[in-house]
């Protein structure tokens, strides 16, 4: 091998380490900021067979071997029955790590299909027939919680799209309790990039199974509002980033939600007080840069 190739893999090696080590810093920020494992949980991670929950569990394997708390992993899959779905793929995969898991069989892939009209979504019906069995799992499995493989990029999208399309301030919680109130529900990759798992698949080269359902839909709004956020990304670097922030950043004061904080309530009192504002000032938004909204970035 000649100097340029060694010092290209070297190059490559640096890389993929420093793209290990922020996934699992990230990760490990979301799970102490959140308090999404403690000791002597058992946490089911459900694997889909794409990039994210293949990094999900690599990672949570990564953190589990130097964390200072005590916790049990076990890998679930649902098999849905799609036409030509790899079965022997995660078992095989699951074998070689070493680690217990469960496959699960069941054909909601027929039942989505037979409701929903053609060209209609069908991650509405197939995301609740999945989560039904995943709860069941957990149950059989003692597991005390349910670890998903959602990320920053999944966070947002839903923010907008409950923004744009459904009227509420709404996103992906990093960590709640599932719909029949048994299991806590938790994110731990709620900080890391989609591209980062994205190149983080290619390091680790995972077996990806694709989805030929509901991701094969190329009119879903979520892959609309994906694109708005690579091309404000790409326009405007870091802006991104900063919408993430501010949902981190809230402040129900300033809001319209009376359920959220009791305006009735508010009365001159002499002083400052935590919810007050400057009335009549302009905050700076455009110190560093402009951001227009520009009629080219459009929803179809």
């Amino acid at each position: 091998m000649n100097a340029p190739d060694h010092k290209q893999l070297e190059k490559q090696r640096l890389e993929a380490n420093k793209l290990e080590k922020r996934l699992c810093r990230l990760a490990g920020q979301a799970i102490a900021d959140f308090n999404m494992i403690e000791s002597g949980d058992r946490v089911m991670v459900c694997l889909s067979g794409g990039k994210d929950s293949y990094g999900l569990l690599d990672v949570l394997l990564k953190l589990r071997a130097r964390a200072p708390v005590d916790f049990e992993i076990v890998a679930v899959n649902l098999d849905q029955k799609h036409p030509g779905y790899p079965a022997h793929v995660l078992p095989e995969y699951l074998k070689s790590l070493g680690i217990p898991f469960r496959i699960v069989e069941q054909d909601t892939y027929s039942v989505v299909k037979r409701l929903i009209p053609e060209g209609k979504t069908m991650c509405s019906l197939c995301s609740r027939l999945r989560r039904g069995v995943l709860y069941r799992l957990a149950g059989e499995l003692g597991a005390t919680r349910i670890a998903l493989g959602h990320h920053r990029d999944d966070i947002l999208e839903t923010f907008f799209l409950n923004l744009f399309f459904g009227g509420k301030l709404k996103a992906m919680p990093p960590k709640l309790g599932s719909d029949d109130g048994r299991h806590v529900v938790i994110r731990p990759l709620a900080y890391v990039k989609e591209s980062d798992l994205a190149r983080y698949a290619e390091v680790r080269a995972f077996p990806i199974i694709p989805c030929d359902l509901c991701g094969s839909q190329d009119h879903l709004q979520r892959k609309q509002v994906k694109q708005l956020l690579r091309l404000w990304e790409k326009e405007f670097p870091g802006r991104v980033e900063t919408v993430f922030n501010s949902l981190q950043r809230v402040v129900p004061s300033h809001l319209l939600d009376r359920q959220l904080f009791d305006f009735p309530a508010v009365a001159a009192g002499g002083g400052a007080t935590a919810e007050g504002d400057k009335v009549f000032d302009i905050e700076d938004f455009y110190s560093t840069a402009t951001f227009p909204l520009r009629d080219a970035v459009e929803l179809k």
